[in-house]
């Protein structure tokens, strides 16, 4: 796929992406647990297979789980194997909302997810069709969540550059040094990306000067597919650790903090991969402007404050074991990281904390970023109003 520039100068290359459908309607997903140095597509046909997929983070990106969740709904419902099992309209309208539940106990911290779900809850409310007729519907509104990410990540990314550069491009600074955190791009959306379609947005027009992607948890993929996405497109990067931030921003002009998110609540707290919260102190402490970049499907209006987001804890084994390339035998390796036994039992010592998300309040943030604007921080307040941009 070929993506023009929302500036107009120039395409883009190929873009990468999660997730692809072939000409009979097989929907694959490459598995990001094998990324940068392994590209495998795997099929997936059913809802559970998306459900293992996701929970395994073999996708991940709140954006892209929402497009694998209503496309594994869609490619079932394609197959008569399945649907001439249903003899009454009921018969079908029960078994999607099961799978929609199901689907959505996946992730239940990414608002995408649910929010493609309840899009497909509110059409099945007072259905008056015919099974037929609902079936299609669904599939119709199934296959408009994967569609219509790109286009909306799009017009985010002209914005939050545009917002950005404004803020900071005065003078004889014309082009921006930015952080990011965790992987917000193709790999994570439909295409384009959001906290990446910002930075992506910043080099088409000949602003950027660099892009900073912190590696944050020893076996979280987020910065390794970030390099991927950023040497693709062949955009001037650099990975640090979450831990040098302080000192990046000490010793670097720095202009920028832009991250994603996978749930924004009513009053602007944003969770978001681990490690956002400490990059928000940090930002702020060296005045540097912190801005959050989301479709307006990443907004729960539904909760007041961040303390109301669930947070997951991950399995142990994600932070006492890391996967990488062996440079010796050419092929992929799993290395423990810490003692035998840590991660491995309920003993004090034993005990791993590993959360999959942090929250960052509102008044640490600069701006949140929707396709239909950007909401500021009033100086002194400590919320955002997020709502006038949904």
């Amino acid at each position: 796929m070929v993506a023009q520039a929302p500036s107009g100068k120039k395409p883009l290359p190929d873009m990468m992406t999660s997730i692809r459908i072939d000409k009979s309607g097989q929907v694959e997903i490459v598995d990001q647990l094998l990324l940068p140095h392994s590209v495998v597509w795997i099929p997936i046909s059913t809802p559970e297979e998306a459900f293992e997929a996701i929970k395994s983070m073999k996708i991940r990106g709140a954006p892209a789980i929402a497009s694998l969740a209503a496309l594994s709904l869609k490619s079932s419902l394609s197959r008569s194997s399945l649907t001439n099992t249903f003899s009454s309209t009921q018969q079908v309208v029960d078994w999607v909302k099961e799978q929609c539940d199901y689907l959505q106990s996946s992730r239940p911290t990414a608002v995408n997810l649910s929010e493609a779900m309840n899009r497909i809850r509110a059409y099945l409310q007072n259905v008056s069709e015919g099974k037929e007729e609902i079936i299609e519907k669904v599939k119709e509104i199934c296959q408009d969540v994967h569609e219509e990410d790109l286009e909306r990540n799009m017009q985010m990314g002209k914005l939050g550059a545009d917002w950005l550069f404004a803020k900071r491009g005065k003078g004889n600074k014309n082009k921006l040094k930015v952080v990011t955190v965790c992987n917000t791009g193709s790999l994570a959306t439909s295409g384009y990306g959001t906290a990446i379609g910002v930075i992506t947005a910043l080099y088409e027009h000949d602003q950027l000067d660099t892009a900073y992607y912190a590696q944050t948890t020893p076996y979280h993929q987020g910065s390794r597919l970030t390099s991927l996405e950023l040497t693709t497109l062949e955009i001037p990067a650099c990975m640090i650790c979450d831990t040098m931030l302080g000192s990046l921003f000490q010793h670097e002009d720095i202009d920028g903090v832009i991250v994603g998110a996978d749930r924004v609540v009513k009053n602007g707290d944003t969770a978001n991969k681990i490690g956002t919260y400490q990059a928000a102190v940090l930002a702020q402490r060296h005045n540097i402007p912190f801005m959050v970049v989301a479709p307006v499907t990443t907004i729960d209006l539904s909760l007041k404050t961040g303390a109301d987001i669930h947070i997951e804890q991950r399995p142990s084994i994600e932070a006492t074991q890391v996967r990488g390339l062996n440079t010796e035998t050419g092929k992929l390796s799993v290395v423990r990281i810490t003692p035998e036994g840590v991660g491995e039992g309920d003993k004090p010592w034993q005990r791993v904390y590993n959360p999959s998300f942090d929250v960052t309040p509102a008044e640490l943030i600069s701006c949140v970023v929707t396709e239909k604007g950007v909401a500021e921080r009033k100086e002194g307040e400590k919320a955002i109003d997020v709502a006038s941009i949904c």
